[in-house]
């Protein structure tokens, strides 16, 4: 769990999330449809988005498992989740922890995405607020900060103000 082994007694019908919410704390992951229609629950399984609401837990028995809370080194942000403020990518909130455990499984896939390769990984995640643009621009920073390295808030800087304009 988070790069941490983890032992913990549930009752065999608990889901991935039950478990991970009431019984590990780790209440990032957020209790939505519980039927896999809106992806606030997606977390990471072997780097691999899955819906833990409808996953039992015996299935992650074994596996790694990687919430929004195992993303961040320690006290430094992953990069989507620093663009994802940069972007105002995340407004209420709800839906952010499953889309940037989606994101985070394709960018491990796939280092430099197309837009519409992130709007179909992003396909199974709900969002009311954003309308989406801010999420792809989002996720569009991150990729190219963990490729080159470079902060995303020297690639948004850069975004609004091209070199040669004034």
């Amino acid at each position: 769990m988070n790069g941490d082994r983890r032992t913990v007694g549930v009752p065999s019908h608990y889901t991935l999330l039950e478990t991970l919410r009431y019984a590990l704390g780790l209440t990032g992951s957020k209790q939505g449809c519980d039927k896999g229609d809106c992806g606030a629950c997606t977390v990471l399984r072997d780097g691999e988005a899955v819906l833990s609401c409808i996953m039992p837990v015996h299935e992650a028995v074994g596996h790694e498992v990687t919430t929004v809370e195992g993303l961040a080194n320690g006290p430094e942000p992953h990069p989507l989740q620093d663009a994802f403020d940069l972007t105002g990518g995340a407004q209420c909130g709800f839906c952010t922890p499953g889309i940037l455990c989606s994101a985070h499984g394709l960018l491990t896939r796939d280092p430099n995405p197309a837009r519409e390769d992130v709007a179909r990984a992003l396909s199974g995640n709900l969002c009311r607020c954003t309308g989406y643009t801010k999420i792809f621009e989002a996720v569009e920073i991150a990729a190219e900060a963990l490729r080159t390295g470079a902060a995303p808030e020297e690639i948004v800087s850069r975004r609004r103000n091209p070199p040669g304009t004034a």
